[in-house]
């Protein structure tokens, strides 16, 4: 995995990059503080709190990283050796697949939930879900950051006051490999949950009819959607992208003005995923349900 053009074909994307990692750094903050009030409502025994629990670690970890990015784009100049620009670079990949596990990991869980006819699904005891979460961790800390930072950025000869431009490692083929099987993982990955969400969301509409949104398990799978969302908008244009960007690079030894400026665009959108706490905790919300509700009957009316 790898981000961006060298110093001599890099478009110009510092006041846009700014204002958006701005956005993301406020944006995450408020969501992470807002689910840490429902959270402490909610059963800690349950999968999906649990799995929520962990998403809120991730995104804390990304945005700890964010003020250096900033500090980067606006002094045009990284000031903290390069390993950590490496880290730093690496924390948003990282992110971003994290948060697509815990994704598939909530969704997959609400999906049996629903086919199964059951209400929740529970670990046994609390240290069972604490338990979960450190094996998670410990794999995450033990086995995938070790082999990141012994293959990420480590090919090529890289200028230290330059960071986060790590494309020259593409050109190897056994690289460009593995990011296409990423890529297309992800993406098969998202199709299958897509498919699943629009099969019960009908479902129930067909089951309930016109009273489905009085369910509360209407609102459950409703909710589904805030994910899948945050996978259609944030992840998959950039995977989609991802593919032409490694061929261009496979075909071409220079870099690219505007295949650059289109992968920085879509790697960082990735990062707007910060959102989706502040975004669940507001779909919760009793003023969003009836405003849902207000508007489903004045389209009925008409």
């Amino acid at each position: 995995m790898a981000d961006h053009g060298n110093s001599s074909c890099s478009p110009i994307l510092t006041p846009h990059l700014t204002r958006l990692y701005c956005a993301v750094l406020i944006g995450g903050l408020v969501g992470i503080i807002s689910i840490s009030f429902l959270l402490v409502k909610m059963n800690t025994r349950s999968v999906t709190t649990t799995a929520v629990i962990n998403l809120v670690v991730v995104h804390g970890v990304f945005l700890l990283t964010v003020p250096f990015r900033l500090t980067y784009l606006i002094k045009h100049s990284w000031m903290f050796g390069l390993p950590f620009c490496k880290f730093v670079s690496s924390m948003l990949h990282i992110h971003m697949y994290l948060t697509f596990l815990f994704y598939v990991v909530i969704l997959v869980i609400r999906y049996l939930t629903f086919f199964k006819h059951k209400d929740k699904v529970e670990f046994y005891r609390k240290l069972h879900a604490v338990a979960a979460s450190a094996g998670l961790w410990l794999l995450v800390i033990v086995i995938v950051v070790p082999l990141i930072f012994s293959q990420y950025g480590t090919k090529e000869v890289y200028d230290e006051q330059d960071c986060f431009k790590f494309h020259k490692e593409l050109t190897h083929v056994y690289v460009r490999v593995f990011n296409y099987m990423i890529v297309i993982l992800v993406i098969a990955i998202a199709v299958i949950l897509l498919v699943f969400q629009i099969f019960i969301i009908i479902s129930m509409v067909r089951k309930l009819r016109h009273s489905f949104l009085s369910h509360q398990e209407f609102w459950a799978q409703l909710k589904n959607l805030f994910f899948i969302g945050v996978i259609l908008i944030c992840f998959l244009p950039y995977q989609f992208f991802r593919i032409y960007y490694l061929q261009v690079l496979a075909l071409s030894k220079t870099c690219n003005n505007d295949v650059s400026f289109y992968n920085e665009i879509f790697l960082s959108v990735t990062a707007i995923s910060c959102f989706d706490l502040l975004l669940f905790v507001l779909g919760g919300s009793h003023w969003f349900k009836q405003k849902t509700i207000d508007l489903w009957n004045c389209l009925l009316c008409r």
